[in-house]
Parts: C-alpha cells; structure tokens; sequence
C-alpha cells in the first residue's frame, strides 16, 4: 500500500513496516486487541491517518528516541511513549519546527524511494503539547497474544530504546546501533557510555536473531553488537581509523571507520561510528534547555 508520502511492505503477518519520504522507517505491530506503531517518522503528510488505513485496533505510538525523524507523528496522535530522557530533545525547535520536518522529507537520501510529491509546509502537522507516558527497561506493550518488551540502549541518544518480540525474535531498533551510529549530536552519550549500554544489550543477544532499523530495510544480525561493542574499544584504545568527516550541525566528526561502497566499515563487521573527539571519555551531560514554551 502507498500514497503520495508513505509505502509499505510486509514483515509478517502482524508486522508492516511504513517507509517515509526521506529514507526514515517505523513499524505497526497488530495484535489481536491492539497496536503499536514503533517510531512516528518525520511527521510529513498524515501518518496517522495512513496508519487508520492499514489497521481498525486502536493504536498506541511508542519512539525509539526524541530525533525528528522518529517522532514526527507524535503531534499528530498527541500522545507518545518515549523515555524521559528524550522528551526535551523531542520539543527542541530542531527536532519539532515544521521548517525543519519539511527539509528532512524533501532531502534526497540514499536510502530512500523516489519521491512521488512536492512536500510543502501545509503537509507538515505543527507541534503541540503531547501527552508523554514514560517507557523503561522491562516495560512490556501487551498488544493481546503479542508482547514487545522495552530495552534501554542510550548512545545515539540518552534516551534511547528498542524494543524486543522474544517470540518472533526481533528487536525494533531505531537508531542504536547500524552502519551509521551518529554519537556526536546534542543529547549523545559518550563512547565509553555506549559501550556499557551495548554491553548491555548484548545480555539480551540470545533473545533475538535480527534487528529492523529505522534505515535501511535489510535484517542486521545481532552480531552487530560485538561488532559496535568492538568499534568502541578501538576508540576508547585510539587505535580506530579516526577519519575526519563532516558532522551532521556542520562542524567535524570522526568516523571511526572509513566507509566502504556498501557504506559498511572497511576495518570489517556492520556497525561504524561517527564521534566527536570530546565525547570519547564518560563526561558531566549537557542540560537541553531550548524546548519552545509548549513544552516548559
């Protein structure tokens, strides 16, 4: 099913995963009395009115974390699930303004499908007020004869999650951990931090055969967590590439890996890292404190 902004495929019987015109992803999980939507987009055109096309359970929207490109249809439900980590980085006017929402959508993105519109402004749902229930390590989404489990993997940012279907052995992962690991933007932790968060995660490998992300459609092994936990090792070491790169709010990164032409590591395994050289060793975090007044 598609229209003009969104397209899908099919996971499994239960599961259908929602493309987005910039290359983004999120997951609806149907159980038998009720649905998750895993992550919101960028909120460019109605994801939840395309969502009401797809399922009659009542929906509930969970994000892996507060990007602008996970929570966009946050503003439109009014209500999210999100760690409370992640709620101030959510109303920032970076991760919230329609401008900004707009030129994510309309970017080109090697990840992505060809466009099949013109976004404009009157496409973008304005932020507002959302109701915000806070989701922790070893909460359980009870979607009736589904559970999808909640694991807390901060890193990519401090309040990121993924989420677990120990039956289907799956993990919704979002951000935390892929060919692009970006721990060099405001609200990221530290590489020392996200070791200990992976090392943690890799508690729960057994669990789990696959992760879905929130770019890119193929299936990643759960071996790439040695592979992020190993990454972080050669940079805590200094013994990693360090390849000067363009940071993302335009100033410089380091990847601790050059890219291949599959975009995966040349030092070899799945997951890369982009850093910056003062977040490297554990470190006082930042306050975020430009959410506009909806939120204060």
């Amino acid at each position: 099913m598609q229209n003009k902004f969104f397209s899908t495929d099919k996971l499994s019987d239960s599961v259908t995963r929602i493309h987005g015109m910039g290359g983004e992803l999120c997951y609806l999980i149907e159980g038998n009395e009720r649905a998750l939507l895993i992550d919101g987009l960028t909120g460019v055109g109605s994801l939840k009115a395309f969502v009401r096309e797809l399922t009659e359970l009542p929906v509930m929207m969970a994000a892996t974390h507060g990007h602008i490109d996970h929570v966009g249809a946050a503003w439109e439900y009014g209500e999210v699930f999100i760690n409370p980590d992640d709620i101030a980085l959510m109303y920032t006017p970076h991760h919230s303004e329609p401008a900004g929402r707009l030129g994510f959508a309309s970017a080109p993105s090697f990840t992505g499908e060809p466009k099949r519109t013109v976004p404009t402004l009157a496409d973008v749902p304005a932020p507002r007020p959302v109701k915000t229930y806070p989701i922790y390590e070893g909460d359980i989404f009870d979607l009736g004869g589904i559970q999808i489990e909640v694991i807390q993997v901060p890193g990519h940012t401090q309040g990121t999650v993924v989420f677990l279907d120990r039956a289907a052995r799956v993990v919704y992962s979002g951000d935390a951990c892929n060919a692009n690991t970006l721990l060099c933007l405001p609200g990221s932790t530290t590489i020392e931090e996200y070791k200990e968060s992976l090392l943690h995660f890799k508690t729960f490998q057994k669990d789990f055969d696959v992760m879905y992300g929130g770019h890119g459609a193929a299936a990643v092994p759960n071996t790439i967590i040695d592979d992020g936990i190993a990454m972080c090792e050669r940079i805590l070491a200094g013994t990693d590439e360090s390849v000067e790169t363009p940071a993302i709010d335009g100033g410089t990164a380091f990847l601790g890996s050059a890219r291949g032409t599959n975009y995966f590591p040349v030092c070899g395994g799945l997951c890369n890292i982009m850093y910056a050289k003062d977040m490297i060793h554990k470190r006082p975090h930042p306050v975020i404190k430009d959410a506009p007044n909806l939120y204060r």
